[in-house]
């Protein structure tokens, strides 16, 4: 079975996560790099996404999760857990929401993170030495509370988010036949695979998606033997 047809996230969703992203988010820029164009003997490009807002694609995703919740969803407000990228994208988007958030960050965390998730309005909690401590707070936060619990990757909206990314692409480099990128929890990755495949399927055309990891820290491929994907 084709991977994409048992994703529940389809290009109808990444589409209306676009419109809802529409003023909120920078359209980032496509810049050519000759040097590597060289090496591969090829045109070669990066989406520049260190110039969104937020200093992150993160703010996508956590921007449409929050954006559709209910009203007293709203006002229950919101939590999430994260080492800098998503804890700004979640500071960000909460803010232009007018929604408060606590966010749970490691103990050790880069201090321009820190300072840079604080200066966004959201409140910052220090808790556990890494990540996975981290979110396991903040989850039980949430079902303590019923404060909203937004994941950075495990969930439909976000992954919806993280996929418009994919269209811009497209549309700024229409003759794309591969698109690389870093694999952390995935989100990022199913969500550009379902704009670009679908995308391409339309135009009968064949766009390769390669997720990249660092060979001492590559927990995707084991995940997926395991049958274990997210999302």
């Amino acid at each position: 079975m084709n991977i994409l047809e048992t994703l529940p996230v389809t290009l109808d969703d990444v589409l209306e996560a676009q419109k809802l992203l529409d003023g909120i988010i920078a359209r980032t820029p496509v810049e050519s790099s000759r040097a590597l164009g060289t090496m591969v003997g090829g045109d070669v490009y990066f989406k520049c996404e260190n110039l969104q807002r937020a200093g992150s694609f993160k703010v996508r995703g956590a921007y449409v999760r929050m954006a559709r919740l209910s009203p007293e969803e709203k006002k229950r407000g919101v939590v999430a857990a994260s080492a800098g990228n998503h804890a700004q994208g979640v500071a960000v988007a909460a803010k232009s929401l007018g929604i408060k958030a606590r966010i749970y960050m490691p103990l050790g965390v880069a201090l321009p993170k820190l300072a840079a998730t604080r200066s966004h309005g959201a409140e910052v909690v220090l808790h556990g030495h890494n990540v996975d401590e981290a979110l396991a707070e903040a989850q039980r936060y949430s079902n303590e509370t019923g404060t909203v619990f937004v994941h950075p990757f495990d969930n439909v909206d976000v992954v919806a988010g993280q996929g418009t990314l994919g269209l811009e692409i497209l549309e700024q480099v229409p003759n794309v036949d591969t698109v690389l990128m870093g694999v952390g929890g995935g989100g990022l990755l199913a969500g550009v695979a379902v704009a670009i495949k679908a995308r391409a399927k339309e135009l009968g055309r064949e766009i390769r998606i390669i997720g990249v990891q660092a060979e001492n820290a590559a927990a995707y491929p084991p995940s997926l033997a395991a049958d274990a994907w997210c999302p």
